[in-house]
């Protein structure tokens, strides 16, 4: 892919991102993370260049690999994948600025332990498995306020900054947006728990969640594939 295809990519997502949001309110600010698990180094590098800051990745050895080779740009890294508890050192050195996928109290304990060790703190987004789908990680919607406060009260290393959550996989955009609601319903009671990032949707349903709150949105193949 050429710079000028990657420009073009970029413009029709940003003004994609543009409608979705006005129609929420004018006011409404939405932060785009690019997806880089579909793009080679030449391809972050050149996005960058175009102006994208926020990257996502979600497999912790890779995330540590791109972290090192494109130390020279000051990329604001996010980890969106799922954590097992033995790479939980592994995203340490990679530290992030964001890892978005915190998905239980207990992987919350396990981190809290780590971090404590190695005396950091980390930025998290608690995920929630708002579809309730066997196939997600996440907090139940039902538990999610007081496992979000549950975090806060005994991790002092991790500090929490919102919800992530994918919508529900199915073609049916009512339950979608039942997912993305769901999800900005918990975000809106935890918005006094110091709660700011409602980090919800991707490429095929972003827009959705924007008209449902979401202000942090996760795009990888429009950009990349």
């Amino acid at each position: 892919m050429d710079r000028e295809e990657m420009q073009s990519r970029l413009d029709r997502l940003i003004w994609r991102v543009e409608e979705a949001r006005i129609k929420r309110s004018e006011h409404h600010i939405v932060k785009i993370v690019a997806v880089s698990k579909y793009a080679d180094e030449a391809q972050i590098r050149m996005l960058y260049d175009l102006g994208q800051r926020a990257f996502g990745e979600n497999k912790v050895q890779m995330l540590q690999e791109r972290v090192e080779h494109l130390e020279d740009l000051p990329i604001e890294w996010h980890f969106i994948g799922r954590l097992q508890k033995n790479k939980i050192n592994h995203l340490i050195r990679a530290n992030p600025f964001m890892m978005q996928s915190l998905d239980s109290l207990e992987l919350a304990e396990a981190m809290q332990k780590r971090l404590a060790e190695n005396d950091v703190k980390m930025e998290c987004l608690m995920q929630v498995n708002s579809a309730r789908e066997e196939t997600k990680a996440g907090v139940d919607p039902d538990v999610a306020v007081e496992t979000y406060l549950k975090i806060k009260e005994t991790c002092p290393h991790i500090d929490l900054r919102g919800v992530m959550t994918i919508g529900a996989h199915t073609d049916d955009e009512a339950l979608v947006r039942k997912s993305f609601e769901t999800t900005y319903a918990i975000f809106e009671k935890l918005k006094n728990e110091g709660a700011q990032i409602c980090s919800m949707g991707m490429s095929h349903d972003f827009e959705l969640a924007i008209e449902c709150g979401s202000n942090m949105i996760r795009v990888g193949s429009l950009l990349f594939k």
